[in-house]
């Protein structure tokens, strides 16, 4: 981690709502909003990611020097199995990860790599791919106070020049997602979680948004399993009660995906 007497910039934390795996490849409101969040940043010294697609029981980190690209996904087009994010890891952001969730057992792993979760966003905001990434696991054995929890005990690395990011979906139901070429109008029950996880976070109430399955019908439609909405209580616990709040990217894609960012700092 920093080297002593070597000056770092405090880094905000963000939520990124990634939508579809083709956002990668497209020139889209989205895309150039993560691009622009890119441009605006400080450089950190490493990402650390906590993206939807690693959802698996316990946690890891991505250890190796070189993650590979996943391509964790079927039925796109060719030229997005072609996409490379070369981003190298970051061992001394895994040792001070550890460090930090001792005394979980947190796996080093040899063997994911950076899953579009992670690189479908970081291909725009830092598309050199020369910061470095790690990537952490969600525990899909643990309930939403674990990750809140866990993103409580890693917000030090925010002092320590690291953007720590989540990756998923505040609204995230592709039972009702619409396929076709056409733009859908988004679903009321949708708008309406979306509304309610923004005012929430506004107001600082991180606690409902743990217990968001208590938030009744609306919560249910967009939240019907827990992966995509996990990583942004991630970011809400490595936000402290002094960062301001900025939704710098909005919109609903297919009718039931919230391309919703979070930054907190």
């Amino acid at each position: 981690m920093p080297e002593r007497n070597t000056p770092v910039t405090r880094m905000p934390t963000i939520f990124f709502g990634h939508g579809n795996p083709m956002n990668a490849l497209l020139a889209n409101a989205w895309t150039q909003s993560w691009a622009a969040i890119g441009q605006r940043l400080p450089r950190p010294r490493a990402v650390l990611s906590v993206s939807a697609h690693w959802y698996l029981p316990g946690t890891a980190l991505t250890a190796m020097a070189a993650p590979r690209t996943i391509h964790d996904f079927g039925g796109f087009p060719r030229e997005l199995f072609a996409v490379q994010y070369p981003a190298p890891g970051d061992l001394g952001l895994v040792r001070r990860v550890r460090e930090l969730l001792h005394p979980l057992e947190v796996r080093a792993d040899l063997s994911w790599g950076l899953d579009h979760g992670t690189w479908s966003v970081l291909r725009h905001v830092f598309p050199a791919a020369d910061v470095p990434v790690v990537q952490l696991s969600i525990d899909e054995s643990q309930p939403p106070a674990f990750h809140y929890g866990l993103g409580r005990l890693l917000r030090p690395l925010r002092e320590e020049g690291i953007l720590l990011i989540g990756s998923g979906d505040v609204v995230h139901n592709l039972h009702s997602y619409a396929w076709g070429r056409h733009p859908a109008e988004p679903f009321d029950w949708a708008l309406r979680f979306e509304a309610k996880a923004r005012e929430l976070m506004l107001q600082g109430d991180h606690q409902a948004l743990v217990d968001y399955e208590s938030l009744g019908a609306d919560a249910e439609l967009s939240v019907p399993t827990p992966d995509h909405y996990l990583p942004l209580l991630y970011v809400l616990g490595a936000s402290d009660e002094n960062d301001a709040v900025a939704f710098p990217v909005e919109g609903m894609d297919g009718g039931s995906i919230s391309m919703l960012s979070v930054q907190f700092g």
